[in-house]
């Protein structure tokens, strides 16, 4: 990856990460989601997540909401780009979904990661309701995880 290219992805991230805690905070105050759509939301960063780990970069960005299909261009760019910025995204050890927020059209659900050599991450994912009633991930951010493990 060329200098610009890597200070537009910092970029992005820090952007990203900022926009997604703000519409998190919106979410999580939110009067709750249907048992479907809490169904679909875990549905839906399942899949991404099982796409990463069989390296199919088009399944995978089939689940990215259109605000960040137009940012990262490509299917092939978008799995660059976690693999280089969110490797414990990209291959985490194990995972254990916590209960989706939020309401009929935006969504926030928290996933702890362990990365191979133990190391604990929450990655906090923002997901938006389409037009057509899929649900979509807008975003995600990562953070080291502190106390306990559930």
């Amino acid at each position: 990856m060329d200098k610009r290219s890597a200070g537009f992805s910092r970029l992005l991230s820090r952007c990203l990460l900022l926009f997604f805690l703000a519409l998190g905070a919106v979410a999580a105050h939110a009067e709750g989601l249907s048992p479907k759509d809490e169904k679909q939301v875990l549905s839906v960063v399942r899949s991404q997540l099982d796409a990463f780990a069989q390296d199919d970069a088009d399944k995978a960005f089939s689940y990215a909401a259109p605000n960040i299909r137009n940012l990262m261009g490509t299917a092939a760019r978008f799995m660059a780009m976690v693999r280089n910025q969110y490797e414990v995204v990209y291959r985490p050890a194990s995972t254990v979904f916590l209960k989706p927020v939020g309401d009929a059209s935006e969504a926030v659900l928290k996933v702890q990661l362990t990365e191979e050599d133990g190391t604990p991450w929450i990655a906090i994912y923002t997901l938006q309701k389409q037009k057509n009633k899929s649900w979509r991930i807008t975003g995600c951010a990562v953070n080291p995880a502190t106390g306990t493990m559930v």
